[in-house]
């Protein structure tokens, strides 16, 4: 009976003290990072790690904070992606009610998998994730335009109002044709996916955002993108 209760004292104690790494993670993180809202801290089971779950970001740390990691924890004896696991858990959201009617449908090969970008006419680095796209097959892509550099709104207004706006999108984007005005068009759409980006926490070009709600900021090569269209299809 003794060894039950110190059992049982031991685990709430281990409990009570993870908890209490919780919250003093929490609040450190909050002092360090005061411009960014906290999701959920929470211990992980492996190497005494903390997930600290941001609200567009999920990062560990140790006890004392002394690191901070940001990357993919996999399993190395399923090879799963803990961390992309527990992204869509917190992240994922509802690819159809994203406002796909304003975006530049661009459909490559039958189009069965489906993916959106938040990008920008002036981002270095959208044209490069244009360029690894160039090959993707079977997909449909949804580009959102979403001018947030100096110098991109004008670029975005001359793409929107173009008599063929997925051509003149990948003339500039993939072979430096600077988009020239043709004509003044309405442009509110630009607004609406402005705010849309401003709702899901999109404050980066490119973003990719997955049909099984995954959101991912950042460029992808082609091998990675072919690699998360097929996870996402089998959500």
């Amino acid at each position: 009976m003794k060894t039950f209760y110190c059992s049982v004292l031991l685990a709430l104690f281990m409990v009570n003290s993870a908890f209490a790494g919780e919250a003093a993670i929490r609040t450190e993180m909050a002092k360090k990072f005061p411009y960014s809202k906290i999701i959920s801290v929470k211990k992980t089971p492996y190497f005494g790690l903390y997930e600290v779950a941001f609200d567009d970001q999920l990062v560990y740390t140790d006890e004392n904070m002394t690191y901070l990691f940001s990357g993919n924890i996999l399993d190395m004896h399923t090879l799963k992606n803990l961390t992309e696991a527990r992204e869509k858990q917190l992240y994922a959201i509802n690819f159809d009610a994203l406002p796909l009617n304003l975006a530049i449908k661009n459909v490559k090969g039958n189009g069965k998998r489906r993916l959106a970008v938040f990008t920008d006419p002036n981002c270095k680095y959208c044209k490069k994730l244009e360029k690894e796209m160039v090959n993707l097959t079977n997909t449909t892509v949804y580009i959102f335009v979403y001018p947030i550099l100096p110098g991109s709104e004008e670029k975005a207004k001359a793409i929107w109002c173009a008599p063929d706006r997925l051509e003149a999108w990948e003339d500039h984007m993939l072979k430096g044709v600077e988009p020239k005005v043709n004509k003044v068009c309405d442009t509110s759409a630009l607004a609406k996916i402005s705010m849309e980006a401003k709702k899901l926490g999109v404050n980066v070009t490119p973003t990719l955002i997955f049909e099984d709600g995954v959101i991912k900021p950042g460029t992808l090569t082609l091998e990675l993108l072919e690699e998360r269209l097929a996870d996402a299809g089998q959500k």
